[in-house]
């Protein structure tokens, strides 16, 4: 692994680095996502904390999309006036990256992988987020309806015309990224990254083979969700708090999630993560990031008290043997010592 000390006065020097696939890329090995908490329902002020929070302890890579909200479009706008007011000077050492591909406006152009969608989203995209370029613009899930070179060419013109620098892809499993990747290395489109969902309770893509597809690839990876919307903590121990993600009925997490076997799951991960001196999350973090695949871990938070606690995960000390095959023994099926 290559670290990387973020000489900037405003980094506190302990973020660790890693090099994206084998780009010239460094990513922070913690980045910092706006899927839940950016949207317009969200305090202008609250977020800008979190961002300068985020920036303070080294993380410089900032996640959005299109169609973050609610509504659609804010988390971008939300983002963008807090990089032109309080980051505006620090551009340069920021990563920033925005995707197309999900709904976003009503018409046959407002979502999936067309020419059309592509180019136009990234252009309102822009003008959301007051930004001349993003660092990296990612497809955000493969389209069964355009043909994959379309796609693949659009990707070539939005970098070519300088608008990304770096092109990445989300939610593409193996037998479509190992499609795609020779497309894009013909036409020497600057493919780094792939987003993945990976968490201690969902490892797919150990099991279906997207980690050794992305090394074979030569990309990057960045596991989003590494916490299960809020599993992998505290918070559901004893019950469903009543500010919590179940209690607010977010479409992404349902109480019909939160089963016995997946509390008793929770229960006794905690119970490592105690006996290695950590919280739960910090554990699942560092967990992914032991996998020497994975580039960068991307978090949410509403606090920055959550941030400073996540961002210590860096600083884990390994797991031993013992440990991995007690938490494989807990979440893999069928999996014995």
């Amino acid at each position: 692994m290559n670290e990387y000390r973020a000489s900037a006065a405003r980094y506190d020097g302990h973020m660790p680095y890693r090099v994206c696939g084998h780009s010239g890329l460094l990513l922070p090995e913690v980045s910092f996502g706006t899927w839940h908490n950016f949207g317009s329902d969200r305090d202008i002020f609250s977020m800008k904390r979190l961002v300068r929070k985020a920036f303070d302890s080294g993380i410089t890579y900032f996640d959005c999309a299109n169609n973050y909200g609610p509504e659609p479009g804010a988390a971008e706008e939300n983002l963008g006036r807090i990089l032109a007011t309080d980051l505006k000077r620090y551009r340069d050492e920021l990563l920033i990256a925005t995707k197309a591909g999900h709904p976003m406006w009503e018409g046959p152009y407002g979502n999936w992988g067309s020419r059309k969608h592509l180019i136009a989203s990234l252009d309102q995209s822009l003008h959301r987020l007051q930004l001349d370029y993003v660092d990296i613009f990612y497809h955000h899930r493969p389209d069964p309806h355009t043909p994959v070179e379309e796609t693949v060419s659009a990707l070539e013109q939005i970098v070519l015309s300088g608008k990304a620098l770096y092109i990445g892809l989300s939610k593409y499993d193996p037998e479509q990224l190992m499609m795609i990747v020779p497309l894009l290395v013909e036409r020497h489109v600057p493919f780094v990254v792939e987003q993945i969902r990976y968490s201690l309770l969902n490892r797919r893509v150990e099991t279906e083979g997207l980690l050794v597809a992305a090394h074979q690839a030569g990309i990057g990876l960045i596991a989003f969700s590494p916490l299960a919307q809020g599993l992998l903590t505290d918070r559901y121990m004893n019950g469903i708090p009543d500010d919590s993600r179940i209690a607010r009925k977010s479409p992404f997490l349902k109480q019909s999630d939160l089963t016995a076997e997946r509390v008793s799951q929770i229960r006794a991960l905690t119970a490592i993560a105690r006996h290695r001196g950590q919280s739960l999350a910090q554990m699942s973090l560092a967990w992914i990031l032991s996998h020497s695949e994975i580039s960068s871990v991307l978090i949410g938070a509403s606090r920055p008290e959550q941030i400073h606690s996540d961002v210590a995960a860096v600083a884990s000390a390994p797991f031993t043997p013992d440990e991995l095959n007690a938490i494989d023994a807990i979440t893999l099926p069928g999996h014995s010592d």
